[in-house]
């Protein structure tokens, strides 16, 4: 149309076009565009196979709007032997969709909110295992405890292991206290952590509504005189705003990966380090909105509350306490007492008359106990009979090193007596080294010699200790100080 409007020739300009002179002199002709000629098509191409049973289909969507497709497909197929095929199955889909768009029920609608600058935090639980991170080459299970300000989306996280109190404490006090600031409300959704949990046969009851908080998140809300609230039972899409940042967080930290070049840290630490510093550079990005929010805000002006919670446990005869459905050897001579527990969300610390006794991984998942050899080796060695059916049995050999030294005892001596044997092997680590007997153990192993308790000693002891440097303390000339203070009297 450009073309013929300069020089009027229509088959110049259709060959200018690369369009065949026909097929020009007809648009030229309507006056029309190729897109403002294409009709939408009103006919079926084919037969419709539900037409005369589609009265039927309509009378069941009436009654249950809910029925599926499939299920409708299912109900026609039996009641109509021989009259459909399964390809017919998508026919159908397309049918019932049109129906619930044009003559369905009304739907949910989701109201967008307007936020406000410093009203409001919402905090979330999300998994990230995905992110493929390692420590020390070890496959990093964890997740994140993510902290979000709706309005300017400032957002801060901390590495976790389960929707815990302990978890949501530590993320919650380490979001404020990065901000220096502190919101009117906090929001969560219905974990745990925050509120009850419902009783089996109530879900019905409380689906829809909001559970009661549990009394140590109030006491965590009241110290920072933040208001509490929670979604409705069933409702993520009312904590919608920290639920979408999640796959963005996650995201921008697998982008943070692969510029750094590799996913292994040494040591969780490092790894939430790492965390903090994405977030840092996220939240810089987000200034004018972020300085709206802390000009409203409160200042923070309490102290942070211990991440832990405490809970007494009594040391059982086998020297173990029960903490959290799990139990923990402790030394032996604490039987009868009762400790203080401190349970934090990634390890327990055990306390008598106020003095460290134990401190240890938390156990989770499928792990049910965490015995230390070196609690209850005295013991075993005193009635080496009892080891055979021993409860904690495999959690005797620290190594597959030691497994396979004990296997190789008992060759030579079945029973009781390679058991004392191998006991005393362990006695010998619990008393010295365990990475030296190991060694040792590698050592005979190795040369195919005999492994006694008597032979480890030997090789454990021939290693020359570490010498330790004769350092003298230098002289401590003070003059220097005392002409300095006579210059200063003058």
């Amino acid at each position: 149309m450009e073309e013929l409007s300069k020089h009027g020739e229509i088959g110049r300009a259709s060959m200018i076009a690369g369009m065949d002179r026909k097929t020009a002199r007809k648009y030229v002709k309507a006056e029309k565009l190729p897109s403002q000629m294409v009709m939408t098509r009103i006919w079926r191409t084919r037969e419709d196979p539900f037409a005369a049973d589609w009265p039927e289909v309509v009378a069941m969507l009436a009654v249950n709007p809910e029925l599926e497709a499939k299920t409708l497909f299912e109900l026609l197929v039996e009641r109509h032997p021989g009259g459909y095929e399964p390809g017919q199955l998508r026919t159908l889909q397309r049918h019932v969709k049109r129906w619930r768009a044009k003559q369905g029920p009304e739907r949910d609608v989701t109201l967008a909110q307007a936020h406000r600058p410093g009203e409001a935090a919402q905090t979330d639980f999300t998994w990230a295992t995905e992110l493929g991170v390692t420590i020390a080459g070890k496959l990093f299970a964890h997740m994140l405890c993510v902290f979000v300000l709706p309005y300017s989306n400032w957002q801060w996280a901390t590495v976790c292991f389960s929707e815990s109190l302990a978890a949501l404490r530590r993320g919650v006090q380490a979001a404020l206290f990065q901000l220096g600031r502190v919101p009117q409300h906090h929001q969560t959704d219905c974990s745990t952590a925050a509120t009850h949990r419902i009783a089996e046969g109530q879900a019905e009851q409380v689906e829809g509504r909001k559970r009661r908080f549990n009394k140590e998140y109030l006491v965590l809300m009241g110290h920072y005189r933040m208001q509490p609230r929670t979604t409705a039972v069933g409702a993520k899409e009312q904590n919608g705003d920290v639920e979408a940042s999640n796959g963005a967080l996650k995201r921008r930290l697998k982008q943070a990966l692969l510029v750094r070049g590799s996913s292994d840290f040494e040591s969780p630490a490092a790894w939430e380090a790492f965390v903090h510093g994405v977030l840092r550079k996220a939240n810089q990005a987000r200034g004018s909105r972020v300085r709206e929010e802390l000009a409203v805000m409160r200042p923070l002006d309490v102290k942070k509350l211990p991440e832990f919670t405490e809970e007494d446990a009594r040391v059982s005869d086998w020297s173990t306490i029960r903490v959290k459905k799990r139990s923990y050897s402790v030394p032996s001579r604490l039987i009868g007492e009762w400790l203080r527990v401190h349970v934090y969300d990634d390890r327990i610390e055990a306390y008598y008359a106020d003095e460290l006794q134990l401190c240890c991984e938390r156990l989770r998942g499928e792990q049910y106990h965490h015995i230390d050899y070196r609690h209850v080796i005295w013991s075993l060695v005193r009635k080496p009979g009892g080891f055979a059916r021993y409860v904690y049995r495999e959690e005797m050999f620290p190594s597959l090193t030691f497994r396979r030294a004990y296997d190789a005892i008992q060759t030579p001596h079945i029973g009781t007596k390679g058991d004392l044997e191998y006991l005393r092997i362990l006695h010998l680590a619990a008393s010295t080294m365990e990475a030296d007997v190991e060694a040792a153990l590698e050592l005979l192993l190795t040369s195919a010699a005999p492994i006694t308790s008597e032979a480890l000693k030997v090789i454990v002891n021939a290693t020359t200790p570490a010498l330790i440097p004769d350092l003298t303390p230098p002289a401590v000339d003070l003059s220097a100080y005392d002409a300095l203070l006579a210059e200063v009297g003058t």
